[in-house]
């Protein structure tokens, strides 16, 4: 081989080896840069790790306070259901009582009300009362009655039962303890008994009334003009002296209820108009109104009483066995004779099945207690 070529051959292994210095060079900056990104790459991993690992803690302690949470509100959901049923069943106890106290009053207000008729009764004035004006007339505006309603003791006797009273306690007593009486009619012997007798509660009050002497109530007055209109209207009406008028001092009308209400200036109209029922007014025609009395009244003193007659005796279990008059006499003969602890009858009286009687007694014949 030349010297020529040699040189050629070394000049290719320099640069060959430049190259590979340079390729070399080249590697060592991409390892070094690798390592380097590697290495950024652990610190970010780790603190991606660290990060992970607090969010997971975290997390765990969310959790936990979560659950801690929840079970705070499952227990108020808890109490507040049972603080809601215990509202209600409260409620339901409340409205039972309430139904029970609305029917306990609904029995009262009925066993307290007194269905009568009381008949016409003379009134005694026990003192007058007067207002008189300087020319000694009398302008009192009212006249004031006090009436004492007073309901007699009573009780129901049903169809085989009898009362009887005796003229002395004693009697009734000794019978009373008796466990029953045989009492022999014609052809059969009777099994009653002998109870106490409990009277139904009675009541007494006062009815204070006040009547006014210039007042007038008026009803049953037609709707056909205007409330202003029919005022003046009824002011002439019952101004006219023909018709037993007066001079009016107001006049109240409801247009709703079709009454109202006349007021004088002087006593004693009012009571005359009263009493006749009806008036004659002119609105568009003459029409016929009802009139009465103005008055006010209270309720005072009110009393109620129960009790028991010590003389008087129930049988009960009593048959048909005669007829209403016969079987009376029969129990009268038996319990007139000493022997079958009886004594002298003041009163009797006995009611057959299917019937019923409405018993009431004297104020001397009942021990009440109020």
């Amino acid at each position: 081989m030349s010297s020529i070529a040699k040189m050629d051959n070394l000049e290719d292994a320099k640069k060959e080896l430049k190259e590979l210095k340079r390729k070399v060079e080249k590697a060592d900056d991409a390892k070094a840069r690798l390592v380097l990104e590697k290495l950024e790459e652990d610190e970010l991993k780790e603190n991606a790790k660290t990060e992970m690992m607090a969010q997971a803690g975290k997390q765990e302690s969310c959790q936990k306070e979560f659950t801690q949470d929840l079970e705070k509100v499952k227990d108020e959901i808890q109490k507040l259901s049972k603080h809601k049923k215990d509202i209600l069943d409260k409620l339901r106890r409340c409205k039972a009582q309430l139904e029970a106290k609305k029917t306990e009053a609904s029995k009262l207000k009925h066993k307290f009300k007194i269905y009568a008729q009381i008949p016409e009764t003379e009134v005694k004035f026990l003192s007058l009362i007067r207002e008189e004006n300087e020319e000694g007339e009398d302008v009192s505006d009212s006249v004031r009655g006090v009436f004492t309603i007073s309901q007699r003791a009573a009780v129901l006797l049903l169809g085989g039962q009898a009362l009887i009273t005796f003229e002395e306690e004693k009697v009734a007593q000794k019978v009373l303890k008796l466990p029953g009486c045989r009492v022999s009619c014609e052809d059969i012997t009777l099994n009653v008994k002998p109870k106490g007798l409990a009277l139904e509660t009675s009541v007494k009050f006062e009815v204070h009334m006040d009547v006014s002497r210039k007042e007038l109530k008026v009803s049953n007055i037609p709707p056909a003009m205007p409330q202003d209109r029919t005022e003046d209207r009824l002011e002439i009406s019952f101004s006219r002296p023909t018709r037993g008028g007066g001079e009016v001092e107001s006049v109240d009308y409801d247009v709703k209820t079709g009454t109202g209400s006349i007021k004088f200036l002087k006593p004693g109209v009012a009571w005359r108009l009263a009493r006749k029922g009806v008036y004659k007014v002119n609105l568009e025609s003459e029409v016929n109104v009802k009139v009465g009395p103005a008055y006010e009244y209270q309720l005072e003193k009110f009393q109620t009483s129960c009790g028991s007659s010590r003389r008087t005796i129930l049988l009960e279990g009593i048959d048909d066995v005669e007829d209403e008059e016969d079987l009376q006499d029969h129990l009268e003969i038996h319990f007139q004779k000493p022997n079958n602890s009886g004594g002298e009858i003041e009163n009797i009286k006995y009611i057959a099945k299917g019937k019923s009687l409405q018993a009431f007694f004297s104020e001397d014949k009942v021990d009440a207690t109020i």
